[in-house]
């Protein structure tokens, strides 16, 4: 299958270009590098662009002879949609409008989105199934419900069948450590506390400890990013023999606390780990994990996984890469210019 992914130089897309590439799908990723890097994608082809440049779309999807596109092109970070709702509108849902209108003239029938469960804001009952009302508490998770709505609308009118994919928090790392997600900067929970392992930092801070949970501290469900990719390649799949459009949630089904990450995290690494108590972020709901049931039913997808799987995976990769992609044993990789604004690097 050929294949054009947006954004497929950050975390998840990176690994599901990685999964692509091993099953033999021919795969061009189109990707700003604002926050995603191209050490990440090895040798597979990379065009620096803008997914709001509709005529540098449609001209890549028709001269690579894309089948499908993968899009996980978004800014994503829930604090900075609060400061800055604009940027995340422009760019999640002005830029998606874009790629979605270049898809149709391209003729691409397949589209996989990367939303999230972000769209839920704080759930009603839990576990969280697809039926929840939409109510997200942040203009990140309402510019990713937007796009779904959209693309709703674009079958309608043209045709273009798509699987949006509600993945909730993801993390870890290539099991072999040879990928993963760079803390600096990092707002997820998991790099936060490697990060303070690995002596970069002297605490994590606990954002809440009044919440109505167990111990008082938010509950998500973390979900490895391989398991996320494989969730994107059976959602290609479902669409190339012809499976009609859905909305999944990708999750493990169960819950953990902050407190109890961390002190996984404590017994995964031998190190110890400061944790300092602070109030509650805005934009964050107490608790949210997924009923998966739905993708099981429909892709076969179940998440392989669990929080151990994770925190090793992802403390693998940190050991080995102190600095993350931008390290100097990146170096010997970076054999390419990142800066031109349409050139396929190989």
């Amino acid at each position: 299958m050929r294949v054009l992914v947006t954004g497929g130089a950050g975390y998840v897309g990176s690994h599901t270009v990685d999964a692509l590439r091993r099953r033999g799908d021919d795969v061009l990723v189109l990707d700003s590098l604002g926050h995603g890097h191209r050490a990440a994608l090895g040798d597979v082809p990379l065009v620096v662009g803008d997914i709001a440049d509709e005529g540098l779309v449609a001209r890549l999807l028709a001269e690579h002879g894309s089948q499908a596109i993968v899009h996980f092109a978004a800014h994503k970070r829930v604090d900075e949609s609060l400061e800055a709702p604009g940027r995340y509108f422009a760019n999640n849902v002005a830029g998606s409008l874009a790629l979605l209108r270049a898809a149709v003239t391209a003729g691409i029938g397949r589209f996989v989105f990367s939303s999230t469960c972000a769209v839920y804001g704080a759930p009603a009952r839990l576990p969280v199934d697809e039926s929840a009302a939409i109510a997200p508490e942040n203009p990140y998770g309402a510019s990713k419900a937007m796009v779904e709505q959209m693309l709703g609308w674009f079958e309608r009118a043209h045709g273009l069948r798509s699987i949006s994919l509600r993945y909730f928090n993801a993390a870890g790392a290539a099991l072999d450590g040879s990928n993963g997600e760079d803390w600096e900067g990092a707002q997820n929970l998991i790099p936060a506390v490697l990060r303070v392992a690995a002596g970069r930092r002297p605490e994590v801070q606990v954002f809440g400890i009044d919440y109505d949970t167990a111990d008082g501290t938010a509950v998500r469900d973390y979900v490895h990013v391989l398991d996320l990719a494989r969730g994107h390649l059976a959602a290609l799949d479902h669409l190339a023999v012809g499976g009609a459009s859905a909305t999944l949630n990708l999750g493990t089904g169960q819950g953990a606390s902050v407190r109890q990450v961390v002190a996984a995290a404590t017994r995964i690494t031998g190190r110890s780990i400061a944790a300092v108590d602070q109030p509650r972020r805005p934009g964050d709901p107490p608790a949210v994990w997924a009923d998966p049931s739905r993708a099981a039913a429909t892709l076969g997808w179940r998440a392989e996984l669990g929080l151990d799987d994770i925190l090793a995976s992802a403390w693998r990769w940190h050991e080995a890469h102190p600095e993350g992609h931008l390290g100097p044993e990146w170096s010997a990789t970076l054999t390419a210019p990142t800066t031109a604004s349409t050139g396929v690097h190989p």
